[in-house]
């Protein structure tokens, strides 16, 4: 029985940065699950390790599939293909980087390499105790020197100067190879490898001193495709890489974009948001309105710019039975702006319940054609339980989940975010001038619902794991009954009006209680759009989330610092924490008067801890500076890998415009008068590791970047570029009579025509910038090489 597990995305041989939900006892597993992660501009490659969950133990690694850089940014639109596992080979899983200085010395007596090994950062844990025992060694043809071991360290520093003397030919060489080895040295069986250098012995005749951080490399071994022995994954990996230029370069399409909802042109199709619609491809069409919505967030306008879509699509459709119905920008912005303003309410929902259904594991269906006896628990005394039985009992427990869904959705109105209602009570009445026939009468709830219901808390409950509601995906049995919930809660959202049209017959038991909960989810969509357009706040901050709003909360373990040397079992305590954009705090249990708060202004670094630090797995620090300038440090665990990266990006996310940010940290703790990472006896000497400013995990709560967001929007619309230019040459005749009673042919320019001039400009402007950023960088390029 194997429980695949797969940790996503190792970034150049280091920590895995996020994990799927494991998948029990299957060998053909679907997760479906999107992660978008922020990765260093300068990454070399991206692993996917397939891992047999166990209990007990450490995980089994199956097999892993390894990705380049440039084979990810070789297809435009990305990877979607089926890979075949390879072994995982120690001697390829390296990392970390080492900082040399390379000298070629040549005098009259004799001619040598000096290299100093200074130190090294981030090397791989080779040994049990999450540590290793590294050494160096330098190789040029048959000369060779290492230096000393420096044990339990992964950031040893050497301080070394390593010397080999050279045949006068040698000097002539262009071939050869300075090769800078790193090893962790073991006392029993054979030495591990932890990466290398290979610098061209010909750059030291031109740069005859060398000095810098290398980047490790693996031994070089050849991955052998096992032939789909080990299985294959099937992925859709896309990089998306950007120059992002200063603001004032991005002011221009933001006043386009702005301009386009705060004074739309009453000639139809002549925005620059109809431009973009139109030059956007489906594919891209989630992401583009993703962006506009972040966009207008931020501009304190996403009221009007979602007023603007749905006003164009509500006069277009005819048919209100085809409102929305469609992808359109329209409906896809209001489905990411549900996401954007509105995660955090549909978690105090859905959430209570949702635990409910998981906890229970009732086994329901419906389907008289999917019922099976034997898995049914014996719910009757009187011997074997029959068909009937199993129904009864499921439209019981679909009848109580359903109710208390409804119940909770229907009395949630003060929870619902004020920005939401507001967009919702603009669309209520675009809806209601467009259709006034008496017929027509529920459209405008139905336009509503249509978004609220079933684009937004069905799927929720269809898929909690993908709306973070679950960490784990739902057994099959679970899964069942969320997906028959699903499908009343649409019908509860179609206002019961398709109710036994269909072919699913068997759900007509529960025809009654969506037909019953009408009335209050008319009701309840009228309380949710009586809201005044003063009382919305439009977040015109770079957040989503307000300070009043918690980002994010849960039980986590805070080391305990103060008193007596504990065991590192004993040193965690267990605490529920909260975060939001202004504090960081904790206390006892969620209800507890009494809270410790951290200004969110006074972080200064969130990063890991080594697992040797506490013999702990899924540590993070976070480091404040007070008023002194003194630095305190909290060390909190995270239950697993998915939470720690969870918190950490959201910690960075409220702190990433601070201005006190450090640019090293100790990955370890200082124990036993000396820091258990690089072994360094000063508490207050500087870190030995880069701090990770930039956030890992993307979702919906990520900080408001105009300059990328607009970005994304150029780069739309530069694909679009040869669209834009047709619709800037197309001329409209217009006739024109005059007094000699000849005829001329005026030129008219149309209003789009004018907007796709100016949308040209822009863009060409912005072309124009990007290329001369990007030769300046070429310019400025050092002439250091890196791993050539």
């Amino acid at each position: 029985n194997v429980s695949p597990a797969m940790p996503l995305k190792k970034v150049d041989q280091r920590t895995f940065i996020s994990k799927t939900a494991t998948v029990w006892k299957n060998l053909n597993p679907f997760w479906g699950e999107e992660y978008t992660l922020h990765l260093p501009m300068g990454f070399h490659s991206l692993s996917f390790h397939v891992m047999d969950e166990d209990t007990i133990g450490h995980d089994d690694v199956i097999g892993k599939i390894t990705l380049t850089k440039e084979a990810i940014g070789a297809q435009a639109k990305g990877l979607d293909c089926w890979l075949n596992l390879t072994k995982v080979d120690p001697d390829e899983e390296v990392q970390g980087e080492i900082h040399l200085g390379l000298e070629l010395l040549k005098d009259t007596e004799k001619i040598s390499l000096r290299c100093q090994v200074i130190e090294a950062r981030d090397l791989a844990p080779r040994d049990i105790s999450g540590t290793s025992d590294p050494f160096t060694r330098v190789i040029f043809n048959n000369h060779s020197a290492e230096t000393s071991i420096i044990k339990k360290t992964r950031f040893p520093h050497w301080g070394e100067t390593l010397e080999l003397e050279l045949d006068p030919e040698e000097l002539r060489e262009e071939e050869g190879t300075v090769t800078v080895q790193v090893w962790d040295w073991d006392m029993v069986g054979k030495n591990d490898f932890l990466g290398k250098v290979e610098i061209p012995f010909a750059c030291l005749h031109k740069t005859p001193q060398l000095e810098g951080w290398f980047r490790l490399m693996p031994l070089g071994n050849n991955e052998v495709d096992a032939g789909g022995k080990l299985g294959a994954l099937r992925l859709k990996v896309r990089l998306v890489e950007d120059q992002i230029l200063p603001s004032m370069y991005y002011q221009p399409l933001i006043d386009l974009l702005v301009e386009s909802v705060i004074s739309p042109t009453e000639v139809e199709d002549s925005s620059a948001l109809t431009m973009l619609e139109e030059v956007t491809t489906v594919e891209s069409r989630q992401d583009v309105a993703m962006t506009l919505v972040k966009i207008y967030l931020g501009q304190g306008l996403v009221v009007p710019f979602l007023d603007y879509l749905n006003t164009r699509e509500v006069n277009h459709t005819t048919d209100p039975n085809t409102l929305f119905r469609s992808n359109s920008l329209a409906s896809k912005a209001m489905e990411q702006f549900m996401k954007a303003v509105g995660m955090l309410y549909l978690h105090e929902v859905l959430k209570p319940i949702i635990n409910r259904i998981f906890d229970e594991k009732k086994y329901i269906e419906l389907d008289p054609c999917k019922i099976d006896l034997n898995r049914t628990r014996r719910i009757s005394f009187k011997g074997a339980v029959s068909e009937a039985e199993v129904r009864d009992s499921s439209v019981e427990l679909l009848q109580s989940y359903l109710t208390s869904i409804i119940e909770s959705i229907v009395s949630s109105v003060d929870q619902c975010p004020p920005v939401m209602r507001v967009a919702f009570k603009q669309l209520h009445k675009r809806v209601e001038e467009q259709f006034t026939e008496p017929e027509n009468e529920d459209v405008k709830y139905l336009a509503i619902s249509g978004f609220f219901f079933l684009r937004f808390f069905a799927p929720a409950i269809l898929t909690p794991k993908l709306f973070q509601l679950r960490d784990q995906h739902a057994d099959t049995r679970t899964s069942r009954t969320l997906l028959l919930l699903a499908k009343a809660l649409q019908s509860v959202g179609n206002l019961g009006l398709q109710l036994g049209h269909g072919k699913e017959q068997w759900m007509a038991p529960l025809h009654p209680i969506i037909l019953r909960s009408v009335a209050s989810v008319k009701d309840f969509l009228d309380k949710l759009i009586d809201i005044d357009h003063d009382t919305a706040s439009e977040v015109p901050q770079r957040a989503v989330f307000t300070a009043s709003v918690t980002v994010k909360e849960g039980f986590l373990h805070k080391h305990k610092a103060e008193g007596p040397q504990l065991l590192s079992r004993f040193a965690f305590k267990k605490r529920y924490f909260w975060l939001t954009s202004e504090t960081l705090s904790y206390a006892k249990t969620p209800d507890w008067q009494v809270r410790s708060s951290i200004p969110i202004q006074c972080v200064c670094a969130v990063e890991r801890v080594d697992e040797n630090a506490f013999q702990q797995q899924n540590v993070m620090q976070v480091i404040t500076q007070d008023n002194d300038g003194q630095l305190h440090t909290m060390y909190i665990q995270c239950k697993n890998v998915n939470e720690l990266n969870q918190w950490l990006s959201a910690i960075r996310k409220v702190s990433i415009y601070n201005e006190r940010m450090l640019p090293s940290f100790h990955p370890g703790v200082h124990r036993s008068g000396k820091w258990t990472c690089c072994l360094q006896a000063d508490r207050a000497v500087a870190g030995c590791s880069r701090t990770h400013s930039a956030v890992t995990l993307g979702d919906w709560s990520d900080p408001l970047d105009p300059d990328v967001e607009t970005q994304t929007i150029y780069k739309q619309l530069l694909q679009g570029k040869d669209k834009l230019r047709l619709r800037k040459t197309i001329l409209l005749s217009t006739n024109v009579s005059v007094t000699d009673g000849a005829e001329c042919t005026v030129q008219q320019m149309k209003p789009c025509q004018g907007i796709a001039a100016r949308l040209l400009v822009v863009i060409e402007d912005l072309e124009q910038a990007h290329a001369t950023f990007q030769r300046r960088e070429k310019e400025d390029a050092t002439s250091v090489i890196m791993n050539p």
